[in-house]
C-alpha cells in the first residue's frame, strides 16, 4: 500500500519495529527497494518475548520465530508448555510487547509534521491496540485493517487457550474494533464472519500483487540467477511449483496419493515438484518416500527469485489450510500467482472464496483433500498438454486489474478520505 498510496493522494509515514530488536521468521531486504526514500519509516524497539522461548528452547533467537509452526517438534513438552504460555499470557499476540514503544513514537510523530489519519494491519494484532491508542492520544480517525481473523481459528488447535485467556482476548478485541472509525478484511468471508462477531460493519479490500514485480522480473530474469543457474538441469521438465512456507497445515496429502497411484507405471516421468521456501520435516519425509529424488528443495530466497519460480512452473500448487473456516480463505499468494499466467492447482473447501476466485477467473481448479481422483485427472490433463507442446496458461491480463496493488491503494485511499471527510 505504501508504494501507491502517494498516487492517490495519501503521503504514508510507516511506524514499524527495529529487526535488532525483534524476531522474524524471514527477511527479505530487497523489499525495502519498493519504499521510496522520501517516505519516513520509524523504527522502534520492542520488548520481544521470543528470546525468551528461543532461550527455553536452546535456538537462536532467529531461529526462533515459525510461520503455522512450521518445523516445531509438536511433541515436546518445552514446545507444549511455551505454546501455553503464548496462549495464555501474551494477548493478543506474543507481538504485545512493541505496543508501549511504538505508542510513545507515534504520539511523538503526531507532533510534527503530524498525520490525518491511522491505519493499523494485523496481525499481529496487538497493532490495533496501538492503533486504538493513538488515536485515543491524537483524536484522529483510525481505520483497523485485518487480514485474518481475530482470534485466527487456523492456530487455535494449536494453542491451548484457557476460557479466562479466550475472553480476555475476546474483550481486548471488542474495546478496540470498536472504537475504529473504520474497519477493513482481506475477504468477504472474514468481513462476514468479523462483523457477526463484533457487531461491527467490515469493509473489503482485498490483498493484492504489484504488477511492477513481475514486469521487472520479465524484464530481467537474471536477477533470479541464484538458484535457478543451480536448478538448470531442471527446468525443461513439468514443474509444479509451490512458493512459500509449508506448514503441517497445509500438507498436500492427496497429491501424495495421485502420485503413489502412477508410481511405477512411467507415467508423469519428467513431472518433478519444487518447493521454494520452508518446508515442515513430516512434509518432506512424506515427499521423498513418494518421489524421491524428484523432488527439489530451494531454501527460502528473495522475492523476486520466488516468483521467477513462478513463471518458470508448468503447475502451481495452491494448498489451503486444512482448518475450521478454510472457505473463507483467501491467501495473499493466491494474487501472485494469478499474475504469474500460470495455472494453479489449489486444494481447500470447494465452493469457498478461493474456489469462486479461480472459476471466476479461469485460472485453475480447486478440489476437496479427499478428492484425489479429481486432483489426478487434473494432473493428468495438464502434464498431456505439455507433453503435446500445448501447456495449459492461468487467467488473462484484462482479469486482473482489479487485483493489481495501485487498486487496492486507491480504495485505501477513498476510504482513508471518507473516514476524514466524516
Amino acid at each position: 500500500m505504501v508504494k501507491y498510496l502517494p498516487d492517490a493522494g495519501w503521503e504514508p509515514v510507516v511506524l514499524s519495529v527495529d529487526p535488532e530488536d525483534a524476531s522474524y521468521p524471514d527477511l527479505d531486504p530487497a523489499m525495502m527497494d519498493d519504499v521510496s526514500s522520501g517516505i519516513h519509516v520509524e523504527r522502534t524497539t520492542s520488548w520481544d518475548p521470543y528470546a525468551a522461548y528461543a532461550h527455553l528452547m536452546g535456538k537462536k533467537k532467529s531461529d526462533a520465530v515459525g510461520v503455522g509452526f512450521l518445523g516445531a517438534d509438536h511433541t515436546s513438552p518445552k514446545e507444549k508448555f511455551a505454546r501455553w504460555v503464548r496462549a495464555n499470557l501474551f494477548l493478543p499476540d506474543a507481538r504485545v510487547g512493541w505496543v508501549r514503544h511504538a505508542v510513545r513514537a507515534g504520539r511523538r510523530l503526531a507532533k510534527s509534521p503530524g498525520f490525518d489519519a491511522i491505519v493499523s494491519t494485523g496481525p499481529p494484532h496487538s497493532a490495533h491496540l496501538i492503533g486504538q491508542r493513538l488515536a485515543t492520544a491524537t483524536g484522529k480517525p483510525w481505520i483497523a485493517d485485518l487480514r485474518d481473523a481475530w482470534p485466527d481459528p487456523a492456530y487455535q488447535h494449536m494453542l491451548p487457550a484457557s476460557d479466562w485467556a479466550l475472553g480476555r482476548d475476546e474483550r481486548m478485541r471488542q474495546r478496540a474494533l470498536g472504537t475504529s472509525d473504520a474497519r477493513i478484511a482481506v475477504t468477504n468471508d472474514l468481513a462476514y464472519h468479523m462483523g457477526e462477531a463484533t457487531g461491527h460493519v467490515f469493509e473489503v479490500i482485498r490483498n493484492g500483487f504489484d504488477p511492477a514485480d513481475l514486469a521487472r522480473v520479465r524484464e530481467q530474469p537474471q536477477l533470479a540467477w541464484p538458484t535457478m543457474e543451480k536448478a538448470r538441469d531442471i527446468l525443461d521438465d513439468f514443474l509444479i511449483v509451490h512458493t512459500g512456507n509449508l506448514s503441517p497445515a497445509r500438507d498436500p496429502e492427496p497429491l501424495w496419493k495421485a502420485l503413489d497411484k502412477v508410481k511405477g507405471s512411467g507415467a508423469w516421468s519428467r513431472l518433478r515438484l519444487v518447493f521454494v521456501g520452508n518446508v515442515d520435516p513430516g512434509i518432506r519425509e512424506t515427499a521423498a518416500s513418494v518421489l524421491g529424488d524428484r523432488v527439489t528443495y530451494v531454501p527460502y530466497v528473495p522475492h523476486d527469485e520466488a516468483i521467477a519460480w513462478m513463471l518458470s512452473s508448468s503447475l502451481l500448487l495452491l494448498p489451503i489450510n486444512r482448518v475450521m473456516g478454510s472457505a473463507g480463505i483467501v491467501t495473499g499468494k493466491i494474487y501472485e500467482y494469478l499474475a504469474s499466467g500460470r495455472p494453479i492447482l489449489a486444494l481447500g473447501e470447494p465452493h469457498g472464496e478461493a474456489d469462486g476466485l479461480l472459476s471466476e477467473s479461469g485460472a485453475g481448479s480447486l478440489f476437496a483433500y479427499e478428492d484425489v481422483a479429481g486432483l489426478t485427472s487434473a494432473i493428468e490433463h495438464h502434464y498431456r498438454a505439455w507433453e503435446d507442446g500445448e501447456s495449459t496458461s492461468g487467467v488473462s491480463n484484462d482479469r486482473l486489474k482489479a487485483y493489481s496493488r495501485k487498486s487496492q491503494a486507491a480504495s485505501l485511499a477513498e476510504l482513508l478520505d471518507r473516514v476524514v471527510a466524516s
